[in-house]
């Protein structure tokens, strides 16, 4: 589990790519030892499995599944993917529960800035769209973030300087795409609901 607070990046070195996957290796400060090995980290929001560790450079093996979901497949060498180490038990959480089971890929439809905030949109796929619900949170590349509006074909959200400067989401451009995961408390309530139909 994770909480979409972002304060740690990585930036890609090599990817691997094999027939039904691959293997990604991202230069970071984290402080991660080999007995860090199997642990969960969220990278750009997909909870990936730690296989090794040497000199700062950090290992994911990423499955055809997942990258079918993500963005992954079109990821390039300097990437920069935000990287968040799961939850403690007791610790706060100051986004929002968070499993790091990547929904659907977003576009970036449009930016604009208002003040010294930004409002990004997002198009994602129609069938994803009916999860969405105005306000409520959603994780893209891995932050934790509020929808703002609910509009034709996806969705808006506002952010902050502080945030952007702390993420990945700094260097988004449109037509550029991210991971989305939708709030899990949204789509168990909807589908309770529409189970009730």
């Amino acid at each position: 589990m994770f909480n979409g607070i972002i304060y740690n990046q990585g930036e890609i070195k090599k990817i691997l790519r094999r027939k039904k996957g691959i293997n990604l290796f991202l230069k970071s400060n984290l402080k991660l030892k080999k007995n860090s090995i199997g642990m969960s980290i969220s990278c750009d929001g997909v909870c990936l499995t730690l296989i090794s560790v040497k000199n700062n450079l950090i290992e994911f093996y990423l499955s055809n599944e997942t990258l079918v979901r993500s963005k992954f497949k079109n990821i390039t060498i300097g990437n920069k993917i935000n990287l968040e180490l799961p939850i403690k038990f007791g610790q706060k959480i100051s986004g929002h529960i968070c499993q790091g089971h990547v929904d659907t890929i977003g576009i970036v439809k449009s930016i604009s800035k208002v003040d010294k905030s930004y409002v990004f949109e997002f198009v994602i796929k129609r069938n994803f769209k009916k999860s969405l619900i105005e306000k409520a949170s959603i994780l893209i590349n891995g932050v934790s973030l509020t929808i703002s509006k609910i509009t034709k074909n996806g969705f808006k959200v506002w952010i902050i300087p502080h945030t952007l400067k702390l993420t990945n989401l700094i260097y988004l451009n449109k037509k550029d795409l991210v991971n989305i995961e939708i709030d899990i408390l949204s789509k168990y309530i909807k589908n309770f609901f529409n189970a009730k139909k």
